[in-house]
């Protein structure tokens, strides 16, 4: 019975509770898992460096730089080979405002001045003079010289600027290279004068313009007179020189120039001579890195004669600017006038012709540097010459020289130059130029032309204030014309000249000069003897020097 009730009650409790368990609430179930878990990242393994000192490097470094020198380079022209007189060496002063005064055994006295005006950047005046007298010990070895003149330029603009000159040259020459010497003349009947008044004036762009253009136009006119004895003559010369550039890119541009060359000579016999020369030059240029080409021709008139003459020129250098060949034809006149003629030998008597030299030249070298403080420079080259003037002496006693020409004739020619130097302390150069001559047409020989030719110089810094120059020429043997026509060789020469120049107060230098140190008797044109051993000393006045 018990039992039974036991039975009952459990059925009935759970029929309550699945009744009350399929009643809905409207709560959200959820489930609540709780664990002891933890994640937690693995520790990543790191690379550990070690600090290790470098091993002591006890080499010594060697710096090596390669800088190539700069020397100032100019395109090749072709120098006039022509008879020249053989100039008096002196030392050059460099002096802002100065006066030179000397004395010696040969020129009684000797002077020059120079002074300067403006501040050289917008305008500047130059004011100069130079006067000596020299006697010798032969009779009538004489020689008076005095040139005084003014230069300067003057800024009119930011790219303008003029630029002008007026000089006056007055020279006495004595015919005394005579023979025999014991014949007697008076001091007029062997006085040659030359008397020169010159001018010019040119205008130039600082810069290039704004379409790349650089120009440069020159007037030069010179009146000259030569008086002796036995007859005189004036000339008048006018040169008008209009050159122009323009720059198309930076490695291309353009030239023209147009030249005017005009004299006008007359004799005391009415004879009178009228000697034109015009040409153009048009050309184009080229210059790279390595390379620079200028390529042109010239057409002139020679007296109404036309000529084409060329204009080709070329040089291919290394990277470093150590080596440099260069090659060219080229063509050029050199004027024939009475004041040239005269420059060249002034015991010339006043010529009956004056003809212009036209030259054509074909040349190859090389030239660079050795080092860093050599330069050289060597060319070959074959030269034609047409109207070459050469001086021959009268064959009375020989002591004035006609003005004859080779109608043509032909020059190998060799050049060879070295040049060293070491900033403002020492530099040295010297030159030699060999010259081979055939082909001559018109004379039996190239009379009075040098076939070797040698010059050297030096100056040197000896000191803060003392300087040391030295200087030695020498050529082989020109020919000459006899008295018979004939043709004989003169002799070589050698002359050797040095000076010091040292100051010895802010204001005040002295300085002394000695040429033909060996008392060579040699003769530059024949039968006329040079001055042999002579020496001329003095001082310098600096009176802007504070």
């Amino acid at each position: 019975m018990n039992c039974s009730k036991y039975i009952i009650a459990s059925v009935s409790l759970i029929t309550l509770s699945k009744a009350i368990l399929a009643q809905d609430n409207g709560k959200k179930k959820t489930v609540d898992i709780t664990s002891t878990f933890k994640p937690v990242l693995r520790d990543a393994a790191k690379i550990n460096f070690t600090a290790v000192p470098p091993a002591t490097d006890s080499t010594k470094p060697r710096l090596t730089y390669n800088i190539p020198q700069q020397p100032v380079t100019m395109n090749y022209q072709s120098g006039a080979l022509s008879p020249v007189a053989l100039p008096v060496q002196t030392i050059e002063w460099q002096n802002s405002n100065f006066i030179k005064l000397g004395i010696g055994n040969v020129h009684l006295p000797y002077v020059q001045a120079g002074f300067s005006f403006g501040d050289a950047k917008t305008s500047s005046l130059n004011i100069f003079a130079k006067g000596y007298s020299s006697k010798g010990n032969l009779e009538n070895q004489k020689n008076n010289y005095a040139n005084v003149g003014l230069k300067g330029f003057l800024k009119t603009g930011k790219n303008m600027q003029w630029d002008g000159k007026l000089a006056f040259t007055g020279e006495d020459y004595y015919f005394y290279g005579y023979k025999p010497d014991t014949l007697k003349f008076n001091k007029t009947d062997v006085r040659q004068r030359f008397q020169t008044f010159e001018g010019s004036v040119g205008l130039q762009n600082i810069s290039a313009t704004e379409f790349g253009v650089n120009y440069h136009p020159t007037l030069r006119i010179a009146a000259f007179t030569g008086k002796n004895s036995m007859s005189n003559a004036n000339e008048t010369n006018a040169v008008l020189d209009v050159p122009i550039q323009k720059r198309i890119t930076d490695q291309f541009a353009v030239n023209l120039g147009v030249t005017a060359n005009i004299t006008s000579y007359h004799k005391a016999d009415k004879l009178t001579i009228n000697n034109n020369l015009y040409y153009v030059s048009p050309a184009v240029v080229y210059k790279g890195d390595n390379l620079w080409i200028h390529g042109g021709v010239i057409p002139s008139w020679d007296r109404k004669d036309f000529h084409l003459l060329p204009d080709l020129m070329a040089e291919l250098t290394t990277n470093d600017k150590k080596f440099t060949l260069q090659a060219g034809w080229i063509g050029s006149y050199d004027k024939g006038s009475y004041q040239r003629f005269a420059a060249m030998n002034p015991w010339i008597i006043q010529p009956d012709s004056l003809l212009n030299t036209r030259k054509q030249e074909f040349y190859g070298g090389l030239k660079g540097l050795l080092g860093k403080n050599f330069t050289y420079n060597a060319k070959v080259g074959v030269i034609t010459y047409h109207n070459m003037p050469l001086f021959v002496n009268d064959t009375t006693d020989g002591k004035t020289f006609e003005t004859v020409y080779a109608s043509s004739m032909n020059a190998f020619h060799i050049h060879g130059e070295i040049g060293y130097a070491t900033g403002e302390i020492f530099n040295a150069t010297a030159s030699i130029d060999l010259n081979q001559y055939s082909g001559i047409k018109g004379q039996p020989s190239a009379y009075g032309l040098l076939p070797v030719e040698f010059n050297a110089d030096m100056r040197w810094q000896v000191m803060k204030d003392l300087y040391w120059t030295a200087g030695i020429s020498a050529w082989g043997p020109p020919d000459y014309r006899t008295k018979s026509m004939g043709t004989k060789s003169g002799k070589a020469a050698f002359d050797m000249s040095t000076g010091l120049e040292f100051k010895i107060t802010r204001q005040l230098n002295l300085w002394v000069q000695m040429n033909n140190i060996f008392n060579n008797k040699y003769e530059r044109w024949n039968q006329y003897k040079v001055y042999g051993f002579n020496i001329l000393g003095g001082i310098v006045f600096n009176f802007n020097q504070k």
